[in-house]
């Protein structure tokens, strides 16, 4: 069974709008850092005294590879000053479903993707993110048989005073079929403790700040995944597709230890679920709607490096915190 990776992370990623429990913070971009992560969703009822969960366990990388000051011609043939950032970023994720109680290796699958996004800010430009990556998703059972994705696009920033940015962009993206979304972000400091952040249409998060190295985060969001699997028969091959979809309402405690590490954790409701499996002709043959159920999850991210300089540049734009909030 082969099983395909969430467009979303990908999606968030290139937004630079992290999806886990962290705060969004475009700051985790500008220092070298890897999270470890885990979540769990309780089994839930199907019908016919069936249930489901899902445990997801993985990383993420993201490592700082170009920082400078260029000095060009614009697009007018203007001369222009740009900064340029450029990160690379690296994920593995592993995914076990369960069905009526049963935990089977088979059923489970692993992802592993990297990417590049950019970060361009000149005068006459404005701020563009822009980015592209592509990765492998495969069953527990083997690592012959991998079923590749990819994506790309950009978004336009507009810095909007030191506490507020909003953007707009679209990211085109092949996991099975072409997908093109449009996107719409939004980050708003409210006060001294306060920041609202959304990327639409996938993600809305409130970040109270409690104190310098302790914050609380409420969220909502649209996650899943969308992924294919191979039935060998004696006859024949047989391709099917799977759809998993849900909406996760959580909140998520925050604290920042030793200046270097960063650890969440973070419990919600998983609602709105919806499992739906068809063949390559896209006739459906067979849909459930698992039950609403609670999850709990926890994240430790390491920074590697901090430097005085990017600390001083995020903290003037607004672009996030430069403690907790990664």
């Amino acid at each position: 069974m082969r099983f395909g990776i969430s467009l979303i992370p990908a999606l968030l990623i290139l937004a630079a709008l992290p999806v886990e429990a962290q705060h969004f913070s475009l700051s985790r971009l500008f220092y070298p850092n890897v999270t470890l992560k885990a979540e769990h969703a309780v089994p839930s009822p199907i019908g016919d005294n069936t249930e489901y969960g899902l445990t997801k366990t993985g990383f993420m990388g993201i490592i700082p590879i170009q920082s400078e000051v260029q000095l060009g011609l614009s697009l007018k043939k203007k001369l222009d000053l740009r900064a340029v950032h450029t990160v690379m970023l690296a994920q593995y994720n592993q995914l076990q479903p369960t069905i009526g109680g049963i935990d089977n290796p088979e059923n489970g699958y692993k992802t592993l993707s990297v990417g590049i996004l950019r970060m361009q800010a000149s005068i006459k430009d404005k701020l563009w993110v822009y980015g592209g990556g592509l990765g492998i998703t495969e069953t527990n059972e083997t690592l012959f048989t991998p079923q590749p994705f990819l994506w790309g696009g950009g978004a336009r920033m507009h810095i909007l005073g030191l506490k507020t940015q909003i953007m707009y962009g679209s990211i085109l993206a092949y996991n099975q079929k072409i997908k093109f979304v449009p996107i719409f972000g939004v980050n708003k400091g409210i006060g001294k403790h306060w920041r609202v952040s959304a990327l639409l249409p996938f993600m809305v998060n409130a970040n109270y700040k409690a104190t310098k190295w302790f914050n609380v985060d409420m969220l909502a969001g649209l996650n899943g995944y969308s992924g294919g699997f191979q039935i060998q028969t004696p006859e024949e091959k047989l391709l099917r597709r799977e759809n998993y979809r849900q909406i996760k309402l959580g909140l998520s405690a925050n604290a920042h230890l030793f200046s270097v590490l960063n650890v969440s954790v973070e419990a919600g409701l998983s609602t709105f679920r919806q499992v739906r499996t068809f063949n390559s002709a896209r006739e459906n043959l067979s849909s459930f709607t698992p039950q609403s159920t609670p999850y709990i999850g926890a994240s430790v991210r390491y920074i590697t490096h901090r430097s005085k300089f990017s600390s001083k540049f995020i903290r003037k734009m607004g672009l996030g915190q430069t403690g907790i909030n990664w």
